[in-house]
């Protein structure tokens, strides 16, 4: 069924069509292709202060038109960060994930160790990386 540009008396009304139009649109819209990103930020050190963030930032990332991944929001439920092999599985887990992602989007003013292997991950294998400061702003790094 689709929009008839006449009101119920059957008089052309221009502004209501287009504003029906508009709203169809911006439906269709939300639920359109998001590609989806890779979210690199802390997560050792200040957990919780670090899950708040990494939430912001994937919320940032729906917010700009995107699917999140935050590998360190999901396996901490699960995984044990503090055992080695655990950890080292994770991250594991991570980079399979990451290659799943159209970029990694790293986020935060201070490189965590585990933050500098995904990096040099996706450098490698040359994958497309944004950065973002803490405030959300993207700013640009020197290779």
């Amino acid at each position: 069924m689709g929009i008839n540009k006449f009101n119920a008396e059957g008089y052309y009304d221009p502004t209501a069509y287009e504003a029906m139009t508009n709203i169809i649109k911006e439906e269709k819209a939300f639920f359109a292709f998001r590609p989806v990103v890779y979210i690199c930020s802390p997560y050792a050190g200040d957990v919780e202060t670090n899950v708040k963030a990494a939430q912001r930032y994937s919320r940032f990332a729906v917010d700009s038109g995107y699917l999140p991944i935050a590998p360190h929001l999901l396996f901490p439920q699960f995984m044990d960060d503090s055992n080695p092999k655990e950890r080292e599985l994770a991250m594991f887990f991570g980079n399979v994930l990451m290659s799943k992602c159209a970029e990694l989007w790293v986020f935060g003013d201070l490189i965590s160790s585990g933050m500098a292997a995904e990096i040099d991950r996706a450098k490698r294998k040359n994958y497309a990386i944004r950065y973002f400061n803490s405030d959300l702003k993207e700013v640009t790094q020197n290779a």
